[in-house]
């Protein structure tokens, strides 16, 4: 009964800052700076061979048949606004921060790994960000740079299957990861394989995070809140 009565109880930051849990939230934090480390080199990196006169740009049978339609208000403030919505929910339900920012340096690494690798220039005619604020903070966070595989369409699609019990959650994190995904194609600032390759590396990014953080993943599966 009394093992019951404490899983019912809710998960809060006092619980997070705990000993039994603190080690695994620096660790977490430590995590995501190498990731941020390796997404910079990798952005680098990647402008760099990018405008080699080496590569260029190659076909793709979507972009080359759909018309180039400026979809930066979804591109970009869209982004940020989801990304500013998912810190919220994070600080209203503390039990999800563990998994997410392990799962999002995961995400970060391997997408960093796949940039370093095969480099091809951006399609021609492709939307750039404009010259606002907003647009600013978007290049600052380098969320332009590289192409395999599209973050746009990856994040959403993760954040579903870890809220894939929530089914108001789960539907709104997929139609964002399609409202995304459609509109990078839409602005040329992805190839197709960029888009459709991101469900099955989100699924294969979340499973990685499940095997490897089963304790934070389990806590966001228990019944603590």
């Amino acid at each position: 009964m009394d093992t019951e009565i404490i899983q019912k109880k809710p998960f809060t930051y006092k619980n997070l800052f705990s000993p039994a849990w603190v080690w695994k939230f620096v660790t977490g934090l430590l995590l995501l700076v190498v990731a941020f480390l390796a997404n910079h080199y990798a952005f680098v990196y990647a402008h760099a061979y990018a405008i080699r006169p080496t590569s260029s740009y190659v076909g793709d049978i979507i972009l080359d048949n759909i018309p180039v339609v400026n979809l930066n208000f979804i591109i970009v403030e869209g982004v940020l606004l989801a990304i500013a919505v998912g810190i919220l929910f994070l600080i209203l339900q503390p039990r999800y921060i563990l998994f997410t920012v392990k799962a999002l340096a995961l995400f970060m690494i391997t997408r960093a790994i796949f940039m370093s690798l095969t480099h091809m220039g951006i399609y021609p005619d492709h939307i750039q960000p404009g010259l606002g604020a907003l647009d600013n903070l978007y290049l600052y966070f380098n969320f332009d740079t590289g192409l395999f595989f599209s973050g746009h369409t990856c994040m959403p699609i993760i954040a579903a299957l870890a809220l894939w019990d929530r089914p108001v959650l789960r539907y709104t994190a997929l139609a964002i990861a399609f409202i995304f995904g459609v509109s990078v194609l839409l602005a040329h600032v992805h190839y197709s394989i960029d888009v459709l390759a991101a469900p099955f590396m989100a699924y294969g990014i979340f499973h990685l995070s499940k095997y490897l953080f089963p304790k934070e993943y389990e806590l966001i599966r228990s019944n603590l809140s």
